[in-house]
């Protein structure tokens, strides 16, 4: 793979990604939820933090989050040019171009969004706001991608948790949380073809 091809990967994966989270922040208030199928829903939230909702505490939790996020997409695209130079298997290729989409499609929301749209509190947010939400690099990553595959009570005869509501899957996501795990996953998966050992033959 060439880094023209690797660039068009991550230029398609980044519109499809700003695209969702404009459409869903300038037509959904937080909160709100469509469902498409009763496994599959759209529903808006915004995340503070990194996956799973997790953020670093603190007044410049989010800052320092950000700033973490730019130098390890610096490491990621080196890591991609690299690893094109070097003709890598392309399975290789393949993830950290996905990774690096993804990654770069969050940090767009981190950086941007909160200078240039207004809350979803009640309310469908404006693009270019008189009065924005946030500051530069403080912005909320916006996720909409909800499948409850499974959503119910679980029988009473299972230890400990019979009896409660269990919902499974229960993260709610966006197109460049995908193309991270799709990485990832290729990574895992691959992992003989993407880092192959170089067999060394001792003469004697």
């Amino acid at each position: 793979m060439s880094l023209k091809k690797a660039g068009f990967i991550i230029i398609l994966i980044l519109l499809v990604d700003q695209i969702s989270k404009i459409y869903i922040k300038t037509n959904f208030q937080l909160g709100e939820v469509i469902e498409v199928f009763s496994w599959f829903k759209i529903l808006f939230i915004e995340n503070e933090g990194m996956a799973w909702g997790a953020k670093i505490p603190g007044t410049h939790g989010k800052l320092i989050l950000t700033v973490f996020r730019l130098v390890a997409i610096v490491g990621i695209g080196y890591w991609l040019w690299s690893s094109v130079q070097k003709k890598a298997p392309k399975v290789l290729l393949w993830a950290i171009a996905l990774i690096f989409a993804g990654a770069l499609g969050n940090i767009i929301d981190s950086v941007f969004y909160g200078v240039i749209f207004n809350d979803s509190y009640g309310q469908v947010a404006t693009l270019f706001a008189e009065e924005p939400y946030g500051e530069w690099l403080k912005g909320k990553v916006v996720d909409m991608l909800y499948f409850p595959l499974y959503d119910g009570i679980l029988p009473n005869w299972i230890p400990i948790w019979g009896g409660e509501r269990f919902v499974f899957f229960e993260p709610v996501f966006n197109i460049a949380d995908m193309a991270i795990s799709t990485g990832f996953g290729l990574l895992l998966v691959f992992n003989k073809k993407a880092f192959p050992k170089t067999e060394k033959s001792s003469k004697k």
